[in-house]
């Protein structure tokens, strides 16, 4: 189990940590609710229906993360191909789809992200670290959270593709990026081993 995630009987997944992975994780964790920015007023109106109808931003967001988290649902007009007429066409068709999605998107990657962190904060460690065990559903939420990670530390690595991913495994041990490509290269095995534990 160390290093993985491993199928629990009846559903779920479990995986040994150490205490620093539990701190490189929640941390992580941390800065993307941080990113994502915070939910709703606590004081917004109790009317569920309210908030299906709230507006949303309509212009992608201007940070390189964010915009990985939050991409335009019809191709960045800047890199499609075609007219200038068929690209405010996009860029009008992605403002209206971002109007009326982005709000729910950012609330189900906060509310990954902060399974996250509760269900670490909710470990005894024991003796240098612990055994996370998660539900099903738990499993699901943690494997968003994995990817939302993944995305965003790619962004900021400026991956877009697997050319890029290994290009980054030779780098010298000085290299700054070299401690954001670890966590990379860690969190999509973390990531790979609980896909397996959900298959069927």
């Amino acid at each position: 189990m160390p290093g993985h995630f491993e199928p629990l009987p009846g559903g779920g997944a479990a995986v040994a940590l150490d205490d620093v992975e539990i701190s490189i994780i929640r941390s992580l964790a941390v800065q993307l609710l941080e990113l994502i920015g915070p939910g709703p007023a606590e004081d917004a109106p109790a009317d569920p229906l309210a908030g299906l109808f709230a507006d949303g931003p309509s212009e992608p967001p201007k940070d390189p993360v964010l915009k990985r988290l939050f991409p335009d649902a019809y191709s960045d007009p800047e890199q499609a191909p075609g007219t200038a007429a068929e690209a405010e066409e996009r860029r009008a068709h992605s403002a209206e789809f971002r109007r009326y999605t982005e709000n729910d998107l950012r609330a189900g990657k906060r509310e990954n992200a902060l399974a996250v962190v509760r269900s670490l904060d909710a470990l005894a460690p024991a003796g240098g670290g612990a055994v996370l065990k998660l539900s099903a559903g738990e499993s699901r939420q943690w494997l968003g959270a994995l990817n939302d990670l993944r995305l965003a530390i790619g962004a900021r690595l400026e991956i877009t593709d697997e050319d890029d991913t290994d290009a980054l495994y030779g780098l010298p041990d000085d290299d700054p990026r070299k401690p954001m490509v670890m966590a990379y290269l860690w969190l999509g095995g973390l990531q790979e081993t609980l896909v397996a534990t959900l298959m069927p």
